[in-house]
């Protein structure tokens, strides 16, 4: 894939790029299904936990430190009428978790955040957009779901913040709630990837046509194939020198293969089309962060998920069959 960055012709004073820095990973959970419509997301983590996360990634060579879960508010009661459930909770777990991130990558580790439900992800990618501003990095975000996640709280039929993170970023929201501290977009929208998409509502459809983001549902995929695509995506970000931010929601998989998520599309990412996508990324050398989320234990077959899961971050951080 792209060439790796010759670090011999670096001043020892410049920055380690994403690659050099990937054997460092540091776990964080967010054990919240705050955002979401059905409960079970908050066990998430530790089902990654369980299914081996740690030892599969140190088994790889990289040094693993699993910073624990964050602590944030609980699941109120629903509250009516603003258009967006457990606001106010699901802006102060981001808060948290941009925080962390924040910190995380000025140490120089790889935040590897395990959710928790998608909303969590306004908080990763806000905490690594002012590591990258720092850096004088553009941002890249490969979404791999089965949404675009661009409603808003006056589109939304369901009022489950776990749709809205992508509006959020794009500074589609107005809403103070929404606002994490730094100025939106978040991440520039020509520079954010959706991939795995085939759910989307009829409001969603109209704000795409002119948002600036590449989205690439199921036919695309089909047409063109995952290869393809995910070289072009990954050619962009070498070329501009960026850091990639992935974020991974379970239900980009088939449901056949990933059945422990709570918002199940038929017609998705195969097992194959996904460990491509996560070996053509690992070939790369630019990952610099990463979501897994709403991974649900309650709604899996003996943490068939999980260990899926697992197996993609593996080849994600390096695993593969043969050398190449």
């Amino acid at each position: 894939m792209m060439a790796q960055t010759d670090t011999l012709e670096r001043s020892s004073s410049e920055k380690p790029t994403a690659a050099e820095t990937m054997n460092k990973l540091a776990l964080i959970g967010v054990p919240t299904d705050v955002g979401a419509g059905v409960r079970g997301a908050s066990l998430g983590p530790e089902a990654l936990r369980i299914a081996g996360l740690a030892t599969s990634l140190r088994e790889l060579g990289h040094n693993v430190v699993d910073l624990g879960d964050l602590g944030g508010p609980p699941n109120p009661e629903e509250q009516p009428g603003n258009g967006c459930r457990n606001l106010r909770e699901v802006s102060t777990w981001c808060r948290l978790l941009r925080d962390r991130i924040y910190e995380v990558a000025g140490d120089r580790m790889t935040p590897v955040v395990l959710g928790g439900d998608h909303c969590i992800a306004m908080g990763s990618i806000v905490g690594i957009a002012k590591h990258c501003s720092e850096q004088g990095r553009p941002l890249f975000v490969m979404w791999f779901d089965a949404h675009t996640d661009f409603n808003t709280p006056l589109s939304s039929p369901s009022g489950n913040v776990h749709g809205m993170p992508i509006a959020a970023l794009c500074g589609r929201i107005d809403n103070p709630e929404f606002d994490l501290g730094v100025a939106t977009p978040v991440v520039e929208p020509s520079r954010i990837n959706l991939f795995g998409i085939r759910s989307v509502d009829q409001v969603e459809k109209a704000s795409l046509v002119d948002s600036g983001m590449k989205v690439f549902d199921m036919r695309a995929i089909d047409e063109r194939s995952t290869f393809t695509i995910m070289g072009e995506i990954l050619e962009e970000v070498a070329t501009a020198g960026g850091h990639l931010h992935v974020s991974l929601d379970v239900d980009f998989l088939d449901p056949s293969i990933a059945p422990g998520v709570g918002t199940t599309v038929p017609g998705g990412v195969t097992y194959r089309e996904a460990h491509l996508c996560m070996e053509m990324i690992a070939e790369s050398g630019l990952l610099g962060s990463l979501d897994l989320v709403e991974l649900n234990p309650l709604l899996d077959e003996r943490n068939k998920s999980a260990e899926l899961l697992v197996d993609l971050t593996g080849s994600l951080f390096g695993k593969a069959t043969l050398h190449r």
